[in-house]
């Protein structure tokens, strides 16, 4: 591809994206076992409107649709940066444990400690955050290379997984409160939880910014980096800690959501290519747009039941992936 084709195609999807956010933003809160008509949506925000279409807006899909945003931004951004830093376009947030540590911490409060229900959030972020690290630090040896992770993180996951499954077997009577979190969603969703992930979220999208230069300098290769002055290990091993908090921010409030952090940077890097100041903020919005427009599917196609935003995730996004890595050659 020309970088004149590049440029173009660029500029067209910045200017495409916040359109499809807006879109995605209106389609999120007019959808549901109540339709809302745009003109009342407005009324709602800026005039008070129906007290009914105001609590259904207020309470129920504006906090829903916010961390539907926040849930897919972070996710993206993750993604986006583990691809760089261990230079795969197939890693995710999963690769380095992020997702099965924050599920063993989520499980072991659900069923070993219910009464303590309310620290569930925080405690997927603190097992999400030290399963990476542990990965990390068992991949170290004089420097912690890309595979030295991916292998380390190979085996946590395993042994992660193996733990989950046992603390289903010992606390069967139990564990149908653990189900539909694995499955990923965002039913029940409210201000409290957005509230409890919002300054991680914000946080970490705040930090991606400085983190866009050491993530394109991390694809020419430890070697190319070092001669540019650069601290090769430490770069990683922050850029690492930066996707955990992000992806463990958004584990923590949806459960195992997947796909996201996999497909959408993949998607991207095919589209707009591997330079980090357009990759990763595209990445964000378009993680944004993608959880936001599958939750709000997932509960109004389904009607009367809802349907976990991950499991849609998985049907929807293997089949997405698969038709991406045909197209490869004729996108780059």
């Amino acid at each position: 591809m020309s970088s004149l084709t590049l440029s173009k195609r660029r500029k067209r999807i910045v200017w495409a994206l916040p359109f499809v956010l807006l879109l995605t933003v209106l389609y999120g809160l007019h959808y549901g076992s109540v339709s809302i008509p745009p003109q009342e949506i407005w009324t709602v925000f800026f005039s008070g409107g129906d007290p009914l279409y105001r609590q259904i807006l207020i309470d129920l899909r504006l906090p829903r649709v916010a961390i539907g945003l926040l849930v897919g931004a972070c996710l993206a951004a993750a993604g986006a940066l583990l691809q760089g830093v261990m230079r795969n376009p197939l890693a995710d947030p999963g690769v380095i444990g992020v997702s099965a540590g924050g599920g063993v911490a989520a499980i072991l409060t659900m069923v070993v400690w219910p009464q303590a229900g309310f620290w569930l959030p925080a405690a997927a972020f603190a097992g999400a955050l030290a399963s990476s690290l542990a990965v990390y630090f068992l991949a170290w040896d004089k420097g912690a290379s890309p595979v030295k992770i991916v292998l380390a993180g190979v085996a946590v996951n395993a042994l992660l997984g193996a733990v989950t499954s046992g603390l289903m077997v010992v606390y069967s009577d139990r564990v149908q409160a653990v189900i539909p979190w694995l499955a990923g969603g965002l039913e029940g969703r409210s201000w409290h939880h957005l509230r409890f992930m919002a300054p991680y979220a914000v946080a970490g999208l705040l930090l991606s910014v400085p983190a866009i230069k050491p993530a394109n300098l991390l694809l020419l290769g430890d070697d190319s980096a070092k001669l540019l002055g650069q601290r090769v290990e430490l770069q990683r091993m922050l850029l690492i800690l930066l996707a955990s908090l992000l992806a463990g921010t958004a584990v923590s409030v949806a459960g195992l959501v997947s796909f996201v952090g996999l497909v959408v940077p993949h998607a991207m890097r095919l589209l707009v290519g591997d330079d980090y100041r357009y990759l990763l903020p595209l990445s964000v919005a378009g993680g944004a747009a993608l959880v936001t427009l599958a939750d709000t599917a997932a509960r109004t196609w389904f009607d009367p039941i809802e349907l976990p935003v991950g499991i849609l995730l998985a049907c929807l996004g293997a089949p997405f992936f698969l038709i991406l890595l045909r197209r490869r050659k004729r996108l780059i």
